[in-house]
């Protein structure tokens, strides 16, 4: 299987599951409460750890219990942690999420104290042996140095750039991914209502790349190199547990089936069939479980 680097960040979680979302100034018992390791990066790298893939993870890690926590839970998925920065003084991110049963929708709160993994991080990382490299788009000057360094030293390396949300200059990147993965939100921002005619506006200015857009329960949408949409139905569980990394298991599975050389049609069904399949389980231990 692939080797694949992702660059991005980790976070504590802290989820408490509610029957409801509470209104402004209630206050609510929780049915339950779990803490986890969190992040989008890493979120896709477990992900992909568990279809097959050799996985490694460049980000910056305090030195807190919380980073420990985050380190041991890697490392449990195989996740290679060579390429990291520790600041022994820094405070692991936090996310607090409510969870929702009613909707199953998860609203986040996260907190961060740690600097940004950047360039001169990134300088010291080999790319000779990288099948694969994604990027979360955050941070965007020193994200368009890294992906300019993979440009001019291994211009073949196939690169992904997972676009959550609007950010100041983020659409600088977009022109050096091979595979631009746009979340709703992203498109929303930009006053589209569906996937479609939010790709429909990019047609033409990204020719060289593979361009798709989740759009949660409504499945997902991709536009190949001669404009044609392509789009995939939801596939939801009996019973939808945990939303939370669904979006980050779509960009895992349409980074597989890249690499397995899927036509679009079979890329957007295979990762709407992950994410799918993730929205039935709690966490994103689901392959694994299903396969032991």
């Amino acid at each position: 299987m692939a080797c694949i680097l992702a660059v991005g960040v980790a976070t504590l979680d802290i989820i408490n599951t509610v029957d409801a979302y509470p209104a402004e100034d209630a206050k609510i018992r929780a049915r339950e409460q779990r803490v986890c390791r969190g992040g989008n990066a890493t979120n896709t790298l477990v992900v992909l750890s568990q279809l097959g893939h050799r996985c490694r993870w460049a980000g910056t890690l305090g030195g807190d219990y919380a980073a420990e926590w985050v380190r041991a839970e890697l490392k449990a998925y195989a996740i290679g942690l060579d390429a990291c920065r520790l600041y022994r003084d820094g405070d692991t991110p936090t996310s607090y999420i409510v969870h929702s049963m009613d909707t199953g929708s998860r609203t986040i709160i996260h907190y961060r104290d740690l600097p940004e993994y950047g360039r001169q991080d990134f300088a010291s990382v080999s790319l000779e042996d990288l099948d694969w490299i994604h990027f979360e788009g955050r941070n965007t000057p020193e994200t368009t140095a890294m992906m300019e360094r993979v440009k001019a030293e291994r211009p073949s390396l196939r690169c992904s750039l997972e676009v959550e949300k609007p950010r100041p200059g983020i659409e600088a990147l977009f022109p050096l991914a091979d595979v631009l993965l746009f979340s709703r939100g992203y498109a929303v921002r930009q006053g589209h209502h569906d996937a479609p005619s939010f790709l429909h506006s990019l047609h033409g200015r990204f020719p060289h790349a593979i361009l798709t857009c989740a759009w949660g329960e409504k499945g997902a949408s991709g536009i190949d190199h001669a404009g044609r949409i392509i789009s995939s139905p939801a596939f939801p569980p009996p019973a939808v547990v945990d939303t939370l990394g669904a979006g980050d298991t779509f960009n895992a599975g349409v980074i597989d089936a890249c690499l397995r050389d899927y036509s679009l049609r079979e890329t957007l069904e295979h990762a709407c069939h992950l994410a799918g399949m993730k929205c039935g389980h709690a966490g994103l231990g689901f392959i694994r479980r299903r396969t032991s």
